[in-house]
């Protein structure tokens, strides 16, 4: 099955996607891809080509998507809050020449700075508009299940964004495994309150809903607020969501507004036990935690929502197998620490245009996700810790190489590190260390104003140290356990 094909499985008449256009039934979300689709071949673009989206949830991102990947092209969702210089990376990296957005963007000087021709941006509630356009040829017979369908970024070791490859048979698999994991229903109503750019978001509420011919409701902007009041008025029957979103909806919900709510998947980051009991016992609704990565398209593991267990990610999902590895590569015992690895269909095919480092992330025959997990008995696994150096904030996977990169082009700074601080009152705060060159001066104001111009803003730091000197380990490498562990110098 290709992932356009979703389509089909959904009922004319019932509501697809509920969004700031109202309700679209089935039958006028495909004609919105339809109508998508032939604008988007007219423009030229044709199989294997890559086509960049840029913007907030709507029910057009959902229709371009799939128009994109039925015409044989690949899609490249970028996250809306990502700079014109990230962006233009981006664009560059996978050599899009179209670029689907909620609004035009400037990026012109941008893409100049890196030597890239000017990129068609087409703005998505266009394409929806009825035509009388040609519909594209249809697709050669040879396409199938293995040509990629999408590129989803992902912070690599090196600080630059890597293309995770994902065919049409890793999104559609993952989508149905999750499906029969947690039991999504025809009659759902599933709210997708991370950005459609997440895997575990496009996942689990948008192939989920249309694999059982779900509705699925988007908000360009999410809010605890808006949150509750979309469960309690659409009748919202499960929710996904990054946990961070979790205790504030607890706080201001009252059980009335969740009434139709049947449970809440968790994914992107760590579930804090006491974030999902609060809920579940302020509404009696089970807060349902996975893990996953992009690599894995990105489910791995879930929890079943009638028995989840406190502080697991769940069991392996249907047709993914997992297994927790020592250093030596031999097995670990039931119980013992390792590397967690991955079989299944929906593991990548690899990163884009990067050979070594997909080689490595798939030896073996295993998808190494980077990730300390153990493994009981009974399959449900763990996760103990992530190695390397990247970082998640506000729920992004975010590269502490890249940010350095940028702070130490700003005048005056000699050097950077930016680490994840423990703060008393906000958990884990990113913050900045940096050293100044000699009789320099850093103002940390017009720092953090620089920066909002050149990254998306979760990949600024709230905090800002001077150092006279930045601490290393005995291998010459920044120490960054030492600063992560007591921050000195003056805050800003």
């Amino acid at each position: 099955m290709l992932v356009h094909d979703l389509l089909k499985r959904g009922n004319d008449s019932d509501d697809a996607v509920y969004s700031q256009l109202g309700a679209l039934t089935y039958l006028g979300l495909k004609v919105a891809v339809e109508n998508s689709r032939r604008r988007l071949y007219a423009q030229g673009v044709r199989r294997n080509q890559c086509v960049a989206i840029y913007s907030r949830n709507r029910a057009e991102y959902i229709a371009a998507f799939m128009a994109i990947v039925s015409l044989g092209a690949i899609a490249v969702p970028l996250h809306f809050q990502l700079s014109a210089r990230e962006v233009a990376a981006m664009l560059q990296d996978a050599d899009c020449r179209f670029l689907l957005t909620d609004r035009e963007l400037a990026l012109d000087v941008a893409l100049a700075a890196r030597g890239v021709p000017a990129v068609r941006q087409i703005v998505l509630a266009a394409l929806i508009e009825p035509t009388t356009l040609p519909p594209p040829l249809a697709l050669a017979k040879a396409f199938g299940a293995d040509e990629t369908a999408a590129l989803f970024y992902t912070p690599g070791t090196d600080g630059t964004p890597w293309g995770v490859m994902l065919s049409h048979r890793n999104l559609v698999m993952n989508a149905i495994d999750v499906q029969q994991a947690v039991g999504l229903r025809r009659a759902d109503n599933i709210f997708c309150a991370l950005p459609l750019d997440h895997p575990f978001g496009w996942t689990c509420a948008v192939m989920g809903a249309l694999y059982v011919g779900a509705t699925i409701s988007v908000l360009d902007t999410v809010t605890p607020q808006k949150t509750i009041d979309v469960a309690r008025v659409l009748g919202v029957t499960v929710i996904v969501l990054g946990p961070s979103l979790l205790p504030l909806i607890t706080r201001l919900a009252q059980p009335a507004d969740m009434k139709s709510l049947r449970f809440v998947l968790s994914g992107e980051e760590p579930l804090e036990p006491e974030s999902g009991e609060a809920f579940r016992q302020k509404f009696g609704v089970p807060v349902v935690e996975g893990y996953g990565l992009p690599e894995a398209s990105p489910v791995v593991t879930m929890n079943d929502p009638q028995a989840t267990r406190s502080g697991s990610v769940g069991t392996a999902i249907p047709d993914v197998r997992v297994r927790v590895a020592k250093p030596d590569g031999s097995g670990a015992s039931d119980g013992g620490a390792g590397d967690l690895l991955v079989q299944g269909p929906n593991v990548m095919h690899g990163y884009w245009r990067k050979p070594e480092a997909t080689a490595a992330a798939l030896a073996d025959g295993w998808l190494h996700t980077g990730v300390t997990a153990r493994r009981e008995a009974d399959g449900y696994v763990y996760i103990l810790g992530r190695r390397g150096e990247n970082l998640v904030n506000m729920g992004e996977c975010i590269s502490p190489r890249e940010i350095e990169t940028v702070i130490g082009a700003y005048p005056g700074v000699a050097e950077a590190a930016v680490v994840a601080v423990e703060a008393a009152s906000r958990g884990k705060v990113l913050s900045c260390f940096y050293t100044v060159e000699e009789d320099g001066f850093v103002d940390p104001q017009r720092l953090k104003k620089y920066l909002q111009k050149k990254l998306a803003l979760f990949k600024i730091p709230r905090a800002f140290y001077e150092l006279e000197k930045i601490p290393r380990t005995a291998a010459g490498h920044i120490d960054r356990e030492a600063l992560s562990a007591t921050p000195e110098g003056k805050s800003e």
